[in-house]
Order: C-alpha cells, then structure tokens, then sequence
C-alpha cells in the first residue's frame, strides 16, 4: 500500500515537468487510482466473511482461482493483482473517449509517458470526458464514447478487482482477469492494437482452457463461441476497413467527396451487418447489428481490440493448441519486432507453413 502511494507521488513530480493539459489529467487518473488503492480489501476475508451474498462469493472465488490459473498455467505475470477488491462510488470505471478524422482511416492519438502514443483516452471525470467529445466533435472529428469497466496499471500496481468488473457473470470475470493480467505480463509501447488484440486472445483461450480445467465444459463451450463471434467481427471490421480505404482512394483531393463515400460505406455496413453478419452470430443478440455505432473513430476502436485474431489462433494451433507455449512464442517474436508485431507473427506463421 505505501509503496502504491509512494509511486503516485513520483508520477506526480514527473508530471510537473509535462505540459499543463496532460499533468492535470494524469494527475486526476492518480488520484482516482489513490483511492482505488485505498479501499482494497482481501478478497480472501470477503469470501470467508458469512454476511457475504452467495452469488458474490462465488464470483470473487472464480477471480482468485483464474487468476491462480493464469499465474500457475499460462505463467502471466500476476503479482498480488485481483487478490484484492475495492468499491466504487458509482458504476462505470472510466469513459474512454475515441476519434478520427472524417475523410481518412486515421484516428486521432493522444501521447503519455510510458505506454507511448495510443488510440484512445480514458475518463474518471465523465463530464469531462463528454466535454472533451463534444469539442472534437465540433473540430470536424468522427468521436465514439463507451464505458469501460477495468483496466491495468501494468503491473506498476496490485490492481484490485472493482464492483464495475464483478456486475459481470462467471465468465466474463475470468476472461477479464487474464486479459489485463496479459498486459501486466507484456505491454509494446505505441502497439496499442497489437496489445489489445493479443490481451483478446489470451482472454478468451485462457478462460475456456481455465474452465474445462475444472470440468466446466458448457461453460468452455460457451467462451469457444464468444471467441468465434469475435473472430467473425474482426474480420468483417477489416473487410469494411479495406473498402473505406479504397473509396477514399478513389478521391484523393476532394475531401467532401471522401466524406459522402464514407457516410455510402457505413450505409452499406449497416445492411450487412443486419442481413449477413447477425445470423451468424452464435452468442451476441442480432440488435446488435441494429444498434453499434458506426463511424470512422468507432471502426478504429473495434480495430485496436480485433486486429489480426486469426493470427493469434493460427500460432495457437501450430504450437499444439498449447497456450502457454503460444503465449511465450507471440511474446518473443513482439520483442524482436517492436515495431511490427503483427507483421513478425504473420511472417513466423508463414515460415512453418512452407516447413
């Protein structure tokens, strides 16, 4: 605990020597983490204590014997990570606010110290998070807001399990455990798609894998199916990437012409979404399709989190369906590419093939 502060208050001298915007936001995201800090409770007390709801000590038993699992089985890096929980004043953890520019497949990045330059900026200040929306917004940006109910201190801290993160079923839990419990093990600076996508991977494999370790194989079935429909939507965002690229092609220098080709795009998207996509989907409900948000800055957030798993499943099985072994592969050939993650593990994939 003490060391969790002392830390916060490092970071915040560091800070002192950053421009004023990204102190006062960052100092603010110290803060909050301060009291997440604060209010850690075992969740080895909580479980044994008998004025504990059954249904929430079955919950907290499942994150402690996940994250057990992650640490023993896939080795992910979970020092006192999920051993302990604290209790927000509200909800939602954070806002995560996206966007990107209108006429072009670029989004809009902010940059802070350590995780590099990444696509996104999370809020524990809502109205400022919709403030800052509202004005990019009002720049000409594409903005997409969504609520986010965990996320890692990259093993900087033990990051306590939240109530956002327990409203979630028995599955959810542990998938969300080995997620951030993947950034805690590795986290490429600037990469942030790479990382999402592989925290996506190790997710859902760790937590089915998890599951039927404990002879829970409906419960296996069903995060196999959950990870099916992910692949299936992260192939779909990619086909719709590759064709909003192409129309923007078409018009190089008429950015009022690439505006109205995007706006044809993300009609078209939406038919197929309804017609093609949702009858397919094994365990997300077809308004779905109806209702997702869709404009350039959502279709790069969807990218940061679904890019390229096929690949990821495709490492997978060439190392025998093993994934610890496919974690430590995916790991190593990252840190030979920093810059290219996802091009060494297609290249990788490529190479075993032609062997």
């Amino acid at each position: 605990m003490r060391r969790g502060f002392l830390a916060i208050a490092v970071s915040l001298a560091v800070l002192a020597l950053i421009s004023a915007p990204t102190a006062c936001y960052l100092s603010r995201g110290a803060w909050e983490e301060a009291k997440i800090l604060s209010r850690r409770q075992p969740i080895s007390e909580i479980v044994a204590d008998p004025r504990t709801p059954k249904d929430v000590r079955e919950k907290l038993k499942v994150v402690l014997a996940a994250r057990e699992y992650a640490k023993d089985s896939l080795r992910l890096r979970t020092k006192d990570s999920f051993t302990t929980y604290s209790r927000l004043d509200h909800d939602t953890l954070v806002l995560v606010v996206s966007a990107a520019y209108r006429d072009t497949l670029k989004p809009y990045t902010w940059w802070f110290p350590i995780v590099g330059r990444v696509p996104y900026k999370g809020y524990f200040d809502f109205a400022a998070a919709r403030k800052d929306a509202k004005n990019l917004a009002a720049d000409g940006f594409d903005v997409y807001v969504r609520p986010s109910d965990a996320f890692s201190t990259l093993g900087f801290f033990n990051d306590p399990l939240l109530n956002t993160t327990l409203k979630g079923d028995s599955l959810s839990l542990a998938n969300t455990v080995i997620h951030e419990l993947t950034h805690n093990t590795f986290y490429a600076s600037g990469q942030a798609p790479f990382n999402e996508s592989f925290a996506m991977f190790v997710g859902a494999r760790g937590a089915a894998a998890f599951f039927r370790s404990r002879g829970q194989q409906a419960a296996a079935a069903r995060l196999d199916a959950e990870w099916d429909d992910d692949k299936l939507l992260a192939r779909f965002w990619t086909r719709v990437i590759r064709s909003l690229d192409s129309a923007y092609a078409a018009h190089p220098s008429d950015k009022s012409a690439r505006i109205a080709v995007r706006d044809t795009v993300h009609t078209r998207t939406r038919i197929a979404l309804v017609s093609e996509i949702a009858p397919q989907l094994k365990t997300i409900s077809p308004l779905y399709a109806e209702r997702v948000t869709l404009n350039n800055a959502a279709l790069l957030a969807r990218r940061v989190y679904a890019s390229d798993l096929d690949v990821f499943d495709l490492i997978y099985e060439k190392e025998g369906r093993d994934l610890k072994r496919s974690i430590g592969r995916i790991i190593g050939l990252a840190k030979a590419n920093p810059k290219a993650p996802f091009a060494a593990l297609r290249n990788w994939v490529g190479k075993v093939n032609d062997n």
